[in-house]
């Protein structure tokens, strides 16, 4: 589909010098992801890689987790008044086999291109209904400047980005620093659901050997994401919430935030990235 920009008029002013030109601005619109024939959540979304958003939202939701409890997803004809398809409107067929959990069917679910879940109740279903703990996860270690390379090789990937300036991105890479997979969109959090979508469409689940990096700052919904997908490590180029970090504590991920240069905080798991320089203990 081609509406992952459009173009709109501008005028721009410059050294005092105006000028009337045309921008390229990233595509947002709504994706309402229906699950067997029922409404079950909106996101604003980039157009583009909708079926994969739509599988890693229900990874992240404790729905699937393997490539054989997707049956097919749809875009939905009539989804307008006069018939038309709108491609804003995706039909999941799981398998029945498949034992729906109470948090995604009890809740009708809006989110913004930033917004997540939030609160305690979303923690504890998170550490519940974890289909692969990261504390069993095969070891995975991690030198602090190979993860401090990881910031430029996003950047370097993001074709729409340098277009339009306004889009958020996530990368997977391996531990070796191999950039994997990245995805665009309006949304971090939609970003972070096409890759885990296309990993569990291709049976790449869980992603236990894995690094993900997000371009943005690391909320709760990132590191639930993370933590629902297998993966072990997040880093942030920028903060991120006391809520993720709560929930990296209890699940065993690594959280890294503020991943700039050679600097970066690390807020939990450190045992997973290797440095080279002795500790100091600020006052």
């Amino acid at each position: 589909m081609g509406r992952v920009t459009e173009r709109r008029k501008v005028v721009r002013i410059r050294d005092g010098a105006v000028s009337t030109r045309a921008d390229t601005l990233v595509a947002e619109e709504p994706l309402e992801i229906r699950l067997n024939g029922k409404p079950l959540a909106i996101t604003m979304r980039t157009p583009g890689d909708d079926f994969a958003l739509a599988a890693g939202f229900l990874v992240s939701e404790g729905v699937l987790a393997h490539a054989g409890d997707l049956l097919n997803i749809v875009y939905c004809a009539g989804a307008t008044v006069d018939g038309s398809n709108s491609y804003n409107v995706v039909d999941v067929r799981i398998s029945p086999e498949v034992v729906v959990p109470d948090i995604t069917l009890e809740r009708n679910v809006y989110t913004t291109s930033s917004c997540g879940l939030c609160g305690k109740a979303s923690l504890d279903a998170v550490r519940t209904t974890a289909r692969w703990p990261i504390s069993d996860s095969p070891p995975v270690r991690v030198s602090a400047e190979l993860l401090a390379e990881l910031p430029d090789r996003l950047r370097a990937a993001q074709q729409v980005f340098d277009r339009t300036g306004g889009l958020h991105a996530a990368a997977l890479f391996s531990e070796e620093g191999e950039l994997l997979d990245v995805r665009e969109d309006v949304g971090r959090h939609n970003a972070v659901d096409k890759l885990v979508g296309r990993a569990l469409q291709n049976g790449g689940l869980p992603l236990s050997r894995t690094i993900l990096l997000v371009s943005g700052r690391a909320s709760f919904e990132l590191a639930q994401k993370a933590v629902m997908a297998g993966i072990p490590l997040l880093a942030a180029v920028s903060a991120p919430s006391s809520l993720a970090v709560d929930l990296a504590e209890e699940t065993g991920l690594t959280l890294v935030g503020f991943l700039r240069g050679s600097s970066m905080n690390i807020y939990t798991g450190a045992e997973r990235i290797i440095t080279t320089a002795a500790p100091s203990h600020a006052l």
